[in-house]
């Protein structure tokens, strides 16, 4: 029978990266962020944290250094892992027994880092531009390590923005209308794992595509001599010609989202009207394809439409006479039919952001 207190019995459980520790539960010293001991043990298969400290410049002069680099590091990234979003947490965390042993083996001697340490570490220390530098690598850096033991069979790169609020007066901090909150308005760049492979922290009220050439050419560059098919999508602010003209340089092949505008609107009007009938259960999908060139485009690409009538936003609808239509502009360089372009994975994401009666386009080349 276990003991009263609920102390184990059983032998420990251990990991490997650190064989002094033992998993094993003791009314007295509970830690509530035990999982964190499995991402340790991950990151110390792959050697993330590691070599994420080797590519950091260390900012420190004197000899009597008392938390080294990667403790310090592991320390930034676990405790985010953990969901405590800021430094205000570590003096409580450098007493954690778990926090402790994943800062390294001398943390499990001594406390982790303090919350003026993690402050310094990461407001001055970090904020470097050869560390900011190093940090905007980092993620694409660990990719790479991972697909070196899982090699993907292709790669689908997903651009969007969101937003970061803000509270007080941050530098860069802006009103932002769209999201209605005052934020740092960050665009990312993520794979079909959810991996981040890079991004970049702008100003609350930029441009959901500002900067993307930053951002992209160097995740392109990264993946141009490693043989692998990649694809891209985004949403209707990355309909842009200069884009376009850089995907197809690379031979990728996308879906973008695309404004819709009166032209378009009425090449598709005869998806837009509502199906004689009862209206069935299931959606009743039609799809269309044409020629469409901007002003501003050096030519026409070929555009492909999905209409979806969804019978619940027929009966639901008393705005328009054609609601319960989802039409789905994509401007797609997908090669394939009509309906490949649209249940592939490439544009599934590029679906879901769309609305009633808005028009979806894509661009076959």
């Amino acid at each position: 029978m276990a003991d009263a207190t609920g102390e184990a019995k059983e032998p420990p459980l251990r990991v490997a990266f650190d064989r002094r520790i033992k998993l094993e539960f003791h009314g007295a010293r509970i830690t509530s962020d035990g999982g964190l001991l499995a991402y340790r043990e991950l990151d110390d298969a792959f050697g993330l944290t590691a070599m994420g400290a080797l590519a950091l410049g260390e900012g420190r002069r004197g000899r009597n250094i008392r938390h080294h680099l990667p403790g310090l590091l592991r320390q930034a990234v676990y405790s985010r892992l953990a969901g405590y979003e800021d430094v205000n947490d570590a003096e409580r965390l450098a007493r954690d027994p778990v926090m402790r042993a994943i800062v390294g083996r001398e943390g499990m001697d001594r406390p982790a880092a303090s919350t003026s340490q993690m402050g310094r570490f990461e407001t001055e220390w970090l904020a470097s531009e050869a560390n900011l530098a190093a940090l905007t690598a980092m993620s694409g850096a660990w990719i790479d390590r991972v697909h070196v033991r899982r090699p993907p069979d292709g790669i689908i790169l997903d651009m969007d923005s969101s937003e970061s609020p803000t509270h007080g007066q941050q530098e860069g901090s802006a009103w932002n209308g769209h999201f209605g909150c005052t934020c740092y308005h960050p665009l990312f760049v993520f794979n079909q794992f959810g991996d981040l492979e890079r991004c970049v922290l702008r100003p609350g009220n930029a441009h959901s595509a500002e900067g993307w050439r930053s951002v992209l050419e160097p995740v392109i560059a990264r993946y141009r001599e490693r043989g692998l098919p990649l694809w891209f999508r985004g949403d209707a602010a990355f309909a842009k010609p200069e884009l376009y003209e850089l995907l197809e340089a690379e031979g990728i092949g996308y879906a973008i989202r695309m404004p819709a505008n009166g032209v378009l609107q009425e090449r598709i009007g005869h998806l837009l009207t509502r199906p004689v009938g009862r209206p069935p259960n299931k959606p009743q999908v039609f799809f269309a394809s044409f020629s469409y060139q901007a002003q501003s485009w050096s030519r026409p690409p070929s555009e492909v439409i999905r209409a979806r009538w969804n019978s619940s936003l027929i009966r639901r609808s008393k705005e328009t006479r054609r609601g319960g239509c989802l039409a789905s502009p994509v401007a797609s360089a997908i090669l394939g039919s009509l309906h490949h372009v649209y249940r592939s994975e490439i544009s599934t994401r590029i679906d879901a952001h769309g609305h009633r009666n808005a028009p979806a386009y894509g661009k076959c080349v």
